[in-house]
């Protein structure tokens, strides 16, 4: 059952403090209608550091879906909170325009289009850190460039730890995700030919992207010893390290970029550390990502933006009031590219 909520609901707030409409979450929990609330909330106060965005977009991913559940344990631990989570919502990555800057802020003006990742992007307004924001690149809405601030940083970090070149091939497992879709494109903005990893009904959508190659992991194995890969960036799968060892050149390269095997602890984090346990024992380079959004990172990003080698694809939008039934859409895994709340 999806839940729109029109309007938010009144929360005690302190008289005569600015308020602003904003999803709320105040404990873990599976089903998002059951769980967030739509509220109007006071807004916050920057720091030292810091910036206040005025959102005109967010975005979801499938880091959102493990904010929200605190699942698997092993981030609650990682700083995310033990008990309740420590943001005020799971969303992450944002698009807006500077409403305020803050002391010890330099290259930031009031009025500036930026994008970036904060916690709690879920909101009319948010504060981020300076270190973590960007210029919005000039030319794409504010949609297209929400989508990109975890994502596509995400993707653009895979590429660099793969240490992909011109003319390598490239394997990205899960192309038509959130993170995948980008890798597709930053590997081949790198030179490389690219086969990307997807279902039947998604096929298209990764060939629009730019993949040379596609193989439909429904009909056939991508490790069936027909073809070789210098680097292979699998985001968020589930497949056995021995499989996708299978498929490197005895030099190659493998970068896990997350997991999702549903793991209570460690959510197939432990197949990472496997990976980097294996690697100084085969020729092969073994290892995972553990990507952080930062503004050079984001500037390079835009600039590939910019030059149109880079073009984040929106799936469909939602209003802030529905950011339940969006991260529902999400975590059903029928996105093609990316899931964005407007605002």
């Amino acid at each position: 059952m999806n839940i729109t909520m029109a309007e938010p609901s009144a929360s005690s707030t302190p008289a005569g403090r600015d308020t602003m409409r904003a999803i709320v979450q105040d404990r873990y929990g599976s089903d998002p209608d059951q769980l967030l609330r739509f509220e109007q909330i006071v807004r916050p106060v920057v720091g030292d550091g810091e910036v206040l965005v005025r959102i005109a977009a967010a975005s979801v991913d499938m880091g959102t879906w493990h904010c929200m559940t605190g699942m698997p344990y092993a981030m609650r631990l990682a700083g995310f909170g033990v008990r309740s989570p420590k943001a005020s919502n799971p969303g992450r990555a944002l698009a807006g325009m500077v409403e305020t800057v803050g002391a010890n802020v330099t290259g930031f003006d009031v009025g500036d289009a930026v994008y970036g990742a904060c916690d709690g992007s879920f909101a009319e307004y948010a504060r981020v850190k300076s270190t973590k924001l960007a210029a919005k690149p000039s030319s794409v809405s504010f949609e297209q460039a929400a989508a990109a601030p975890v994502s596509g940083v995400t993707a653009l970090q895979a590429v660099r730890k793969a240490q992909v070149q011109a003319g390598q091939q490239v394997l990205i497992v899960g192309a038509s995700g959130g993170v995948g879709a980008f890798a597709v494109q930053v590997a081949k903005a790198s030179g490389a030919e690219v086969t990307g990893v997807c279902s039947t009904g998604k096929a298209d959508f990764v060939r629009s992207v730019g993949a040379d190659h596609v193989i439909d992991y429904t009909r056939d194995d991508f490790a069936d010893g027909q073809r070789r890969y210098d680097a292979i960036i699998d985001t968020g799968g589930n497949r056995r390290l021995a499989h996708l060892r299978q498929a490197l050149t005895p030099k190659g390269t493998l970068v896990i970029v997350g997991g999702e095997t549903g793991g209570r602890w460690l959510g197939g984090f432990d197949r990472s550390l496997r990976a980097v346990l294996l690697s100084p024992l085969v020729s092969q380079t073994l290892g995972m990502l553990a990507s952080t959004e930062n503004s050079e990172d984001l500037t390079a990003l835009a600039a590939l933006i910019e030059s149109g080698q880079v073009i984040p694809v929106v799936d469909r939008t939602y209003p802030l009031g529905e950011t339940a039934a969006a991260i529902a859409y999400v975590r059903a895994g029928h996105a093609r590219g990316k899931v964005v709340i407007t605002l």
